[in-house]
């Protein structure tokens, strides 16, 4: 049913809405995901190989075949501080492109740390606890994740170490403050902690990062401490499980509106705040038949999906994580130091990237300026800054409602807003004075990376 009201802007739920169980896509899926193998056999893992790095819990949803998976009590408790998050109609929007689509946004940047990651780093933070761990250790990119699991380790009593991509760390240092701030230990990555890093460093004193970097340093800092786990804010099955609650919600809210969407995007680095909106989406498709478009958005800079190869790879740099099948760039390419650093990745999920290659969702890149124009005209539209990393589907968002335009249809189109920019006006900055740019896409660095892909 529509709303009485045709100029209605929010859809709230209130809190008995949040939902009490995670989609798990993987009952859905017409095709099994590739098996995940191990580093050092190329054999196919299980649970006792990835006990070192998480909780029994967490690994027991990476195998589950459940379509629902009940959240805790103390998650839910913990969820209420944000959750559920409104969905929006951007009329202004609408207006300023003078187009007949309707646009729906789902907001997430209304939580704690300002992000869509506390839906996974408080789950997570809270299983660790159950089985007794004090320590986590994580790796970021533009800080969102780093600021949720540090949020999450203060909710639950954890200590958290954080190694955020050198580049982010000095384009965003109000990220790392926001961390300190909750509790964790932030070093800009590579680092001097790690063995890893100390190599990377002796080769390069000026190494950016990478997010494939930071992991190896984590993952290294786990092994290496008693009481620490590893904890993770992307590309790994259970993080786009818990995300699933966005969609569910959209679900919901966009039943309130009384439309269905056309085209459902997001913006994809690994994967979690693209999964988390558009998974139960397309479990419909699954179950129902019904028909979306879903559009990944994705940096030039980086662009696994839309230029990488689906094969196996490694997940870091240093080569320590199971080897996983997904779109990637190889795991030796670092990209160029956008300013969507939570984007700035080789691989892609291997859930998003076998939906990918099935042809259940498209994929497309956009050039960093580009995105910034995005993200200033939906600003001056709507208010709300968004984040470097969902200008990307904003952008992709104006394009299909332009094109709604040309071809006089009234599409309604849902996008995910993950969180806001209010850390990011150094890059804003940029933008505005005209400093920002373009990075091409790296066709022979990606080469040589792709060079040195796994041999299976």
């Amino acid at each position: 049913m529509a709303p009485s009201d045709p100029r209605q802007t929010k859809y709230v739920l209130d809190e008995s809405r949040i939902p009490r169980a995670w989609y798990n896509i993987a009952a859905d899926l017409p095709v099994a995901p590739p098996p995940v193998l191990h580093p050092g056999n190329g054999q196919p893992i299980g649970p006792a190989d990835l006990a070192p790095l998480f909780p029994m819990e967490l690994i027991k949803q990476v195998v589950s075949q459940d379509r629902e998976i009940e959240i805790p009590d103390e998650v839910r408790d913990a969820y209420r501080l944000y959750r559920p998050s409104p969905l929006y109609r951007a009329h202004r929007l609408e207006k300023a492109l003078d187009t007949p689509a309707h646009i729906y946004y789902k907001y997430e940047g209304g939580s704690p740390s300002g992000s869509h990651k506390p839906n996974t780093a408080l789950p997570q933070a809270y299983y660790n606890k159950q089985e007794g761990v004090t320590r986590l250790a994580t790796e970021t990119g533009a800080g969102q994740w780093g600021s949720a699991l540090a949020f999450a380790g203060a909710v639950f009593g954890l200590e958290v170490k954080v190694y955020m991509v050198r580049a982010s760390y000095d384009q965003k240092p109000y990220r790392r403050i926001l961390m300190e701030t909750y509790g964790a230990q932030v070093v800009a990555s590579p680092s001097l902690d790690t063995g890893y890093g100390r190599k990377l460093l002796g080769e390069n004193p000026d190494n950016t990062g990478s997010l494939g970097i930071a992991i190896s340093e984590a993952i290294e800092d786990t092994v290496s401490h008693p009481g620490t786990k590893y904890s993770l804010g992307s590309v790994f099955d259970f993080v786009l499980l818990h995300q699933t609650v966005i969609g569910q919600e959209s679900i919901e809210q966009m039943g309130m509106a009384g439309e269905e969407p056309d085209v459902i995007i997001g913006c994809a680095g690994g994967g979690s705040n693209f999964a988390g909106l558009t998974f139960p989406w397309l479990g419909r498709t699954f179950r129902d038949g019904k028909k979306y478009r879903i559009i990944a958005a994705e940096p030039e800079a980086a662009p696994s999906l839309t230029r990488g190869v689906y094969t196996y790879d490694f997940g870091d740099t240093a080569q320590m994580t199971p080897l996983v099948k997904m779109h990637t760039l190889g795991h030796d390419f670092i990209p160029e130091p956008i300013h969507a650093g939570g984007l700035r990745y080789h691989g892609m999920s291997p859930l998003v990237s076998l939906l990918k290659e099935q042809g259940s969702i498209e994929a497309r890149s956009v050039h960093q300026r580009a995105t910034f124009a995005a993200g200033v005209q939906f600003a001056r539209a709507e208010g709300t800054l968004p984040a470097p990393e969902p200008t990307h589907a904003i952008k992709v968002a104006v394009d299909e409602a332009l094109e709604a335009k040309e071809a006089g249809e009234a599409r309604v189109i849902l996008f995910n807003l993950c969180g806001h920019g209010h850390f990011d006006l150094g890059a804003y900055e940029r933008y505005l004075d005209d400093s920002l740019e373009d990075y091409e896409y790296p066709r022979e660095k990606v080469e040589a990376a792709l060079a040195g892909l796994p041999k299976l």
